[in-house]
């Protein structure tokens, strides 16, 4: 007898079959299981490896042993007359069939049911991680200009190696499509002795240029060499020793130095550019340098003493348009608006004349031209022409992130909120530790709600600036856009401690302790309109009116608006208006609440004095232009507790009491806390007064606030 009609006879095929088939089930059965319970990979691996060892198993029982009527028998105790091999044979046919359909109709499943949604997963998982792969790469077209260390003997002429090293990465930001990491970011490292891994990573550049200055009688010595920051070989190094008549020439020879290494090592060519610093006495140079620094704190004592330093170096040099250009900036940043005590009125004006003159010298002065859209930004009407000089800024020299920064404010103003974003983002990729732009990004993000964004931000600017009051500031609103308000009272408090005289920090606190109830601290220590919102909580109405007109005497009319509504002087209030404003489009003009917080509802507040005089078409007029600015808002993704409440009042006018509640709700969950009297404040909700819906909210909001106070231990 042949061998294949006994393996045939004894059913081994079709025991191998059936086994093969129903292993390959298991196997994809145990796939699918071990996938839903995230078992880990080696239970798999140990689960199939226990299939393929049975199989020979198997195969040897089915040839050594025979199935019969009365159990399990070794082949050779078996009688051939009496085995049923032909039976069990017919019966492992059927199961083949039937594990066969079972495997079929899973394959089809599998194929056209659940692998496109596999698949569709799989392609949107693999576009994520190419995507956050691409936000981390490193272009090699990139470069980063640490501030050159000052080696002279004396320490106050770090201003000329600082100077020196901004002056290079101004040329550098004119090459094309070379990422030069901005100012404020590379001047973050100073003296810090930082591994420059973490400068490359922290500032996005593939390249890093430091070096040094040594300044002596009429001589300096410059030396500059440019590292890859991966590794931290060095491409390039070279020692310049020079006459000081000829700084400007040193500039331009280092940049153009650099600007060939980085052709001969970068994958591309950058193209070609010419070098040509503005050259100037080297006296009135010295002195504008020295300003230049003071300019970058953004304090008051800093920009009189820059103040003074232009003014020295235009006596020097009155040809030299960057002084002119920075003067003229100066005097704007010294405005009682700003960080000065030039009247608002003033100071743009001032800075105008200076700004001309530097353009008539210099019509290419990209600083002259970045001032002039800052004096459109500030004055009433000309939104829309401050925006081609900051263009025309950029274009001249695009490591200017000032004019940037200004750009997107303008953009913001005249109605363009996404192009704002872009730039803003522009911003932080060139200049990723620029405090206005981080200021900037954190309003965004506060504004729309976005918390987990605002902490991921501060958690990787902190290591940084860990000592800014800005920053510390910032930890404070991102409690109090979440409603806890005990909870950022301490930052606020650290904040003021820290600066006093900043208004920023200084509204801040206020701003806590009006929510928090702490009206007698408030009415000492509060920043103008919020001492009179503590008088008029603190009944002493008399003291509120007077302080809110002689704020208002001084172009600070918020606190006025509220006074008078609340004192029932509607017909004072639109005569006020009226008689400051041509009509109300220019008074929104003058104060767009499009900023996404909308605390004052200046237009509310009009429309209700219009509503309870009588006049339906003014109060229609106002509501519409307080419509228009909210949805311009919820267009910019404003979710915030104090646009919620502003939604309410424009609610609330609108006699939509259901919206009311709901947005009422809104405001207070986030702890929004105005006084548990509302309609004595905010007169036109009083229509509220009993309405179960209205009571159960304020009860709340009582509850939630008594709770933050108690953590304060009031």
């Amino acid at each position: 007898m042949s061998i294949v009609r006994e393996l045939k006879r004894r059913n081994v095929f079709r025991v191998a079959a059936a086994y093969a088939v129903v292993g390959w089930v298991l196997a994809e059965i145990g796939g699918l299981l071990f996938d839903t319970f995230e078992a880990p990979a080696w239970v798999m691996k140990v689960y199939v490896s226990l299939i393929v060892l049975g199989f020979p198993l198997a195969v040897f029982l089915a040839w050594a042993y025979e199935l019969t009527p009365d159990g399990l028998k070794r082949e050779a105790e078996v009688d051939r007359s009496q085995s049923i091999t032909a039976a069990t044979g017919r019966k492992l046919d059927y199961l083949i069939i039937a594990v066969l359909i079972v495997a079929l109709a899973y394959f089809a499943v599998d194929k056209f049911v659940l692998d496109p949604s596999r698949d569709a997963e799989l392609v949107q998982a693999t576009t994520e991680a190419v995507s956050e792969s691409g936000k981390s790469e490193i272009s090699a077209k990139s470069i980063a200009v640490l501030p050159f260390v000052n080696m002279s003997d004396d320490a106050s002429n770090e201003y000329f190696s600082d100077g020196i090293s901004e002056e290079i990465l101004n040329a550098l930001a004119k090459v094309k499509d070379l990422k030069v990491a901005g100012r404020t970011s590379s001047f973050a490292f100073k003296g810090r002795n930082e591994d420059l891994r973490t400068i490359g990573k922290a500032l996005g550049v593939s390249h890093i240029l430091e070096g040094s200055v040594r300044k002596a009688g009429v001589r300096v010595r410059i030396t500059a060499q440019l590292v890859k920051a991966e590794d931290g070989f060095h491409l390039w190094s070279e020692t310049y020793d020079r006459e000081l008549t000829d700084i400007f020439a040193i500039q331009d020879e280092i940049a153009q130095a650099i600007f060939d290494q980085l052709k001969t090592h970068l994958t591309g060519d950058p193209g070609d550019i010419q070098f040509a610093a503005s050259r100037a006495d080297l006296s009135a140079y010295d002195l504008y340098l020295e300003a230049k620094q003071k300019i970058y704190m953004r304090k008051r004592t800093p920009l009189e003493q820059a103040a003074e330093l232009l003014e020295g170096a235009i006596a020097i040099d009155p040809n030299y348009a960057p002084a002119f250009a920075l003067r003229g900036i100066v005097f704007m940043l010294l405005s009682e608006e700003q960080y000065g005590t030039i009247p608002a009125g003033e100071a743009p004006a001032l800075a105008k004349t200076l700004l001309d003159r530097a353009l008539s010298l210099d019509p290419e002065s990209a600083e002259a031209w970045a001032g002039l859209g800052l004096y459109r930004l500030q004055q009433t009407g000309q939104l829309e022409l401050a925006i081609e000089p900051l263009r025309r800024a950029l274009a001249i020299n695009p490591s200017l992130v000032n004019a940037s920064h200004w750009l997107a404010n303008a953009l913001v103003r005249v109605g363009h909120p996404e192009e704002a974003k872009r730039t803003r983002q522009e911003v932080l990729l060139r200049d990723p530790l620029y405090l206005p732009g981080i200021n900037t990004a954190l309003d965004d993000y506060m504004r729309d709600g976005e918390i987990k964004e605002a902490q991921a931000l501060m958690d990787r600017i902190r290591p940084y600036m860990p000592a800014s009051r800005t920053i510390v500031g910032w930890e404070g609103v991102l409690h109090w856009v979440a409603g806890r308000i005990a909870d950022s009272l301490p930052y606020f408090e650290s904040a003021y401690e820290m600066e006093p005289e900043n208004s920023t920090s200084r509204g801040q606190l206020s701003r806590a302790l009006l929510y928090s109830w702490q009206y007698e601290r408030l009415a000492a220590v509060g920043l103008d309109e919020f001492r009179v919102y503590a008088l008029m909580r603190l009944d002493r109405s008399e003291e509120a009116s007077i302080l809110a007109r002689e704020l208002a005497a001084n172009d600070k009319e918020s606190a006025l608006f509220s006074v008078l509504v609340v004192q029932g002087q509607y017909v004072e209030l639109i005569d006020y208006v009226e008689s400051r404003w041509p009509d109300l489009q220019a008074f929104e003009a003058n104060f767009p609440e499009r900023d996404g917080w909308s605390e004052h509802n200046y237009l509310g507040l009009i429309a209700y004095a219009y509503q309870r005089v009588g006049n339906e078409e003014k109060f229609e007029e106002a509501m519409s232009l307080f419509k228009a600015a909210l949805d311009y808002q919820r267009q910019m993704g404003a979710n915030n507790h104090p646009f919620a409440f502003a939604e309410a009042v424009y609610a609330v006018l609108a006699d939509d009491h259901e919206t009311t509640l709901n947005r009422l709700a809104r405001a207070f969950e986030g702890g929004f806390a105005v006084n548990s009297q509302l309609s004595k404040f905010w007169p036109m909700f009083a229509p509220l007064d009993g309405d179960p819906g209205y009571e159960l909210i304020m009860n709340r909001m009582v509850e939630h606030l008594n709770s933050e106070r108690a953590k304060l231990g009031l």
